[in-house]
């Protein structure tokens, strides 16, 4: 699956307080958090933002709170993938759980800047940003399963119906 998009760029220690502010965890539907992704960072970002973006940030993207609220609203407003040095583990792992595909590549997240496009190949982990290939490592198949199926929840209900029928 490949995507075309602009790179948001951001710094260390992005927190889910500023990814989804506080007040809004009273919202429930991914169409309610969308237009409140980034707004404790960056106000504008949800009219930005066109589907296949994608974020890049620095070291810790998405320490903080555990909730899900933060990468749903993330994926929401149509990112494609999350591209960072680091995760805080649960934001990863919330990440997955609701499809978002999150990626590691330092020499990525270092050459790049604001604004510039990327070819996004999410089964390869190969983006390209001025005609410069970076390799991050791509999921394990079983990953890709969770992702493919649009999270976790889905990918164990077409198991199951797998196995059912």
């Amino acid at each position: 699956m490949k995507h075309n998009g602009i790179i948001h760029k951001y710094g260390d220690h992005i927190d889910t307080d500023v990814i989804l502010p506080g007040q809004y965890l009273n919202l429930h539907t991914p169409g309610d958090l969308g237009p409140h992704c980034m707004e404790g960072l960056d106000p504008t970002f949800s009219q930005r933002v066109c589907a296949g973006d994608v974020i890049v940030a620095g070291k810790n993207f998405g320490t903080g709170s555990s909730r899900e609220h933060a990468p749903i609203a993330i994926k929401s407003v149509g990112i494609s993938c999350i591209i960072a040095e680091s995760y805080a583990r649960i934001f990863y792992r919330n990440s997955i759980n609701i499809g978002l595909p999150v990626f590691e590549c330092p020499e990525l997240v270092y050459a790049i800047n604001d604004g510039d496009h990327v070819i996004a190949d999410m089964y390869l982990g190969i983006f390209e940003v001025r005609g410069i290939r970076y390799q991050a490592r791509p999921f394990p198949p079983y990953v890709q399963g969770i992702i493919d199926s649009g999270g976790l929840v889905s990918f164990v209900r077409d198991q199951l119906n797998k196995t059912i029928l």
